[in-house]
């Protein structure tokens, strides 16, 4: 079968082609992918080529096919598999494999270590290995993009779980957030930050009674308000704030006053930005955690870090990086219990879109962007769909679809996109 992928060569070096699969073993499984959302980490991978630690040295010659963030639709299962799936199981994939290798292992991923699997792709073959670790996972939901978009929800949904606080008196560390605590979210109207939003607002299990998002940008603020509401937050028991911390005079001041001057027992930085950690840290409770949620693209990064409070105040740091298979599941459970991640989406494209969009994805506003592998689409604002629909009867009617879901992505116009270029 012929698929049609965006493969990358080396630095910056992507490239939309059509090339051969070939068949499929026992062990593996063809598969068609539907929607891929393209993610920071791509650009990262485009960006450093065979510099970074999950793409291969031999990339020049044996190219990968980038995209991580995808789901889609089973063709054919192979023998070794056929007890587990079945042709036409709709999937996503919890990428991030591990293979133990000495004391360090191995990162390998769908998306940058594969010849013949990754998200921006017509059709992909799924390796032994993906099923062997339990990564690929079933998909019951309506729709694509929801599958799409559980990867993203489950790195945050692992850092809330890699969050740790002390037990008084001992060395037991006890892992999770506090339930009933205080929670601030940096820099957090970005797409991971609207990911960790959601996620808080909707977890049965346990909550913050204080969440405060902060940005500089007040639009994206606005946006973020105007879907995950201070209302519906408190239907679910917690005190949502939104704060624009460039327009205050004292950041640390003030948003320790929003915690009653106690501090804050968790707190999420979304942005590998020097002033937003050293900010976290200032804003950290006795035996607080500061989770470093942003990977950023530096390795020489670093910040300052209040090393009197480590010893007196137990304040401590965390990173995370991407999500386990629980999380994946934790993630497709509770978007079938009513989590929605379509706030995070404000652009909409084809495959042809792929590659520019990629590796320009810092310079591109807004959230989420949604690829569809099978049609051809410059990368579209959800916000101009409107004005588009003068002149197109596709964003005419996309206009009115979202138009009765606030303006947001949603299965209806999912449907009505792959029908109308199916017809075509």
């Amino acid at each position: 079968m012929k698929t049609r992928a965006v493969r990358l060569y080396g630095k910056k070096d992507l490239r939309l082609e059509e090339f051969e699969l070939p068949p499929i073993g026992e062990d593996e499984i063809l598969a068609r992918v539907v929607s891929d959302s393209l993610c920071m980490s791509s650009y990262k991978a485009s960006s450093q080529g065979s510099d970074h630690k999950r793409i291969p040295d031999d990339i020049a010659e044996n190219p990968i096919i980038i995209g991580h963030e995808f789901a889609g639709e089973l063709l054919e299962v192979g023998d070794k598999w056929a007890h587990k799936f079945k042709e036409g199981d709709k999937f996503s994939i919890q990428t991030a494999l591990y293979y133990e290798d000495g004391p360090v292992g191995i990162l390998s991923a769908p998306g940058y270590s594969y010849k013949y699997i990754g998200g921006d792709a017509t059709h992909v073959i799924i390796p032994n290995e993906v099923m062997e670790k339990d990564c690929l996972l079933i998909y019951r939901g309506e729709g694509y993009y929801p599958a799409s978009l559980a990867e993203p929800l489950s790195c945050v949904i692992g850092a809330m779980h890699a969050n740790y606080h002390t037990t008084p008196g001992s060395y037991v560390h006890k892992m999770e957030i506090v339930d009933g605590g205080k929670m601030a979210i940096l820099a957090g109207v970005g797409p991971m930050g609207l990911a960790a939003i959601n996620y808080v607002l909707h977890r049965e299990d346990r909550k913050p009674s204080l969440l405060v998002v902060t940005d500089v940008d007040q639009a994206r603020l606005d946006r973020a308000a105007s879907i995950y509401t201070v209302d519906f937050a408190v239907s679910r028991g917690i005190d949502l704030h939104y704060v624009n911390t460039g327009d205050v005079e004292d950041p640390v001041k003030e948003l320790r006053a929003i915690s009653g001057n106690t501090g804050y027992d968790d707190v999420f930085v979304f942005a590998p930005v020097r002033p937003v950690v050293e900010q976290g840290d200032a804003i950290l409770a006795f035996d607080g955690c500061l989770n470093f949620f942003a990977g950023p693209g530096d390795p020489h990064f670093s910040a300052m870090f209040n090393f009197y409070n480590v010893h007196y105040a137990y304040t401590h740091i965390v990173g995370t990086s991407g999500g386990n298979n629980d999380d994946m599941v934790e993630a497709l459970n509770i978007m079938g219990k009513g989590l929605d991640p379509a706030g995070l989406i404000t652009h909409i494209g084809g495959l042809d879109a792929v590659a520019e969009a990629t590796n320009n994805l810092p310079h591109i506003p807004g959230g989420k962007k949604l690829i569809y592998t099978h049609i051809d689409l410059p990368l579209t604002p959800i916000a101009d769909f409107e004005k588009l629909g003068e002149s197109s009867e596709l964003f005419r009617e996309l206009a009115l679809i979202c138009g009765k879901n606030k303006g947001l992505w949603n299965v209806e116009a999912e449907t009505f996109l792959l029908n109308y270029y199916h017809k075509l």
